[in-house]
């Protein structure tokens, strides 16, 4: 099996000095900064925080002015503000590039098991401890340190690509305003590819790029029976349950090997490649240590694949929550009037979210007998994407992250969802993920944290990744690939 995929280059003999001397010089004056960022409380999901989150978007917007981006605005949107960045490259054919992160952040209170207050950040052991400092400040923050030494090895005074920055201020609470945005936005975000730095890697040990996130539909199924509970002596076994048929829509959601029985729910999956199944089984897996993790005591799932085939390239339905009858202590014997389920699908590319949707309207009306009444409430979807692994602007990807950290980088996907598709989707470009945050770090947990040294390396791989793009995906080379796929 060949250690590396077509096309790719082998890692630089030496390391690129200037790059790392221009961030050490600056490495200090960068996490002051951060530090000064996440000082400000901007939890999307409190109102009562509303002018913390616009604080956070205008901070931002002044340092990516002082860091040399000429275009910086603030976007409204009906809930927290957007960031806007822009930096044209002057040169004829540079691909456009955009990165896309978020500015909001989770609620966090001392009280939640904090051994520090969240927003007043404390470095401790290399590691500097507080809310957003990996989700996603941090990782936010990293690209104006990166153009800076970008710049500074180069040469340039703009970028080797046209550099464009979208931070959302709502994505901890689901960005229920983006894709409105990103429609409205589409000509000023229009781009070649698009960078997520909303994301992770495997291990400090073993680095990583993320290739693909799950998409994600989920609905509410509520079931009506009788008018009112009733005797379960007197009418038992004569009229409909409620609660009944919201277990047996439960159990019929899977098979006997465990796949999802909906018809039609498999339709177009892309199915995972000998290779990607092979560079899945290179990365350090321990199950044990996953299940502790998990606080599960076993996996199980989908016959045929693996585990981390199950979480990052399957789609799955799952039973979120189910509810009917009486709850409380002891024995009520009734046949309850109502019962509730909620379910959510995670979905891979190749699944259209809309025929999911009418896969589970269709098989509702089937299963259910009469004298259920039924209503079905579906809460948005987000959307699967999955960038190739031969996929040019993933090369460089790659290339810059093996360049920072001296080291073969692996591919994991993400199990979990997120607006990157949607941005795929609203823009028609791929995404890549560039991220250097660690299990460890504790996103959405008490005492988040970033490791430093991995925090001035994202800064490193994205220093590099803008030549590297600008270098091997100019227009030639991009109307080349459209041209391929066409054929």
């Amino acid at each position: 099996m060949p250690d590396r995929l077509p096309g790719m280059s082998s890692i630089p003999a030496a390391p690129d000095d200037a790059v790392r001397a221009c961030i050490e010089d600056r490495r200090a004056a960068f996490l002051d900064d951060l530090a000064e960022w996440l000082r400000i409380p901007s939890v999307s999901a409190d109102p009562e925080r509303a002018s913390d989150v616009r604080r956070s978007a205008d901070w931002l917007a002044g340092k990516l002015a002082e860091t040399g981006f000429p275009v910086t605005e603030v976007w409204e949107t009906e809930g927290g503000p957007a960031v806007f960045g822009e930096w044209p490259s002057g040169d004829t054919g540079a691909p456009t590039v955009l990165v896309y992160g978020h500015h909001d952040v989770q609620p966090a209170d001392r009280s939640d098991g904090w051994h520090s207050d969240p927003f007043v950040p404390e470095e401790r052991d290399g590691r500097l401890y507080a809310r957003g400092a990996a989700d996603d400040k941090g990782q936010v923050f990293f690209h104006t340190l990166g153009v800076r030494a970008h710049l500074a090895a180069t040469g340039r005074t703009s970028p080797a690509v046209n550099l464009k920055l979208i931070v959302e201020g709502e994505e901890e609470s689901g960005s229920p305003h983006f894709p409105e945005l990103m429609r409205t936005k589409a000509a000023r975000l229009e781009c070649d590819a698009v960078i997520v730095s909303d994301t992770g890697m495997w291990s400090r040990e073993t680095p990583t790029v993320c290739t693909g996130m799950r998409g994600l539909t989920d609905c509410q199924i509520d079931l009506y029976g009788p008018d009112q509970d009733i005797h379960s002596g007197s009418f038992g076994g004569a009229v409909p349950n409620p609660a009944t048929e919201a277990a047996r829509l439960a159990a019929a959601l899977h098979d006997e090997e465990r796949r999802v029985a909906l018809p039609g729910f498999y339709d177009g999956v892309v199915e995972l490649t000998p290779r990607e199944r092979e560079l899945f089984a290179e990365l350090p897996f321990d199950e044990d240590a996953w299940l502790r993790t998990a606080h599960s005591h076993a996996a199980l799932g989908e016959e045929g694949h693996t585990t981390l085939e199950r979480i990052w390239a399957r789609p799955t339905a799952e039973v979120n929550g189910i509810a009917g009858g009486y709850q409380g202590p002891g024995s009520k014997t009734v046949i309850p009037s109502r019962a509730q389920l909620k379910l959510s699908f995670r979905l891979v590319a190749g699944q259209d979210a809309e025929k999911v949707q009418q896969a589970v309207r269709e098989w509702v009306v089937r299963s259910l007998p009469d004298g259920i009444r039924h209503e079905l409430t579906f809460w948005g979807v987000s959307r699967p994407c999955l960038t190739p692994l031969d996929h040019p602007a993933l090369r460089s990807v790659v290339r810059s992250m093996e360049r920072a950290f001296g080291q073969r980088v692996l591919f994991t996907r993400a199990g979990g969802s997120g607006p990157a598709a949607d941005l795929q989707d609203v823009l028609g470009a791929p995404v890549l993920f560039l991220g250097i945050s660690v299990p460890a770090d504790g996103w959405h947990s008490p005492d988040e944290k970033v490791d430093l040294d991995l925090l001035t390396k994202g800064a490193e791989a994205a220093a590099y990744l803008w030549g590297d793009l600008a270098e091997h995906w100019s227009t030639e080379a991009r109307t080349t690939e459209v041209l391929s796929q066409e054929e």
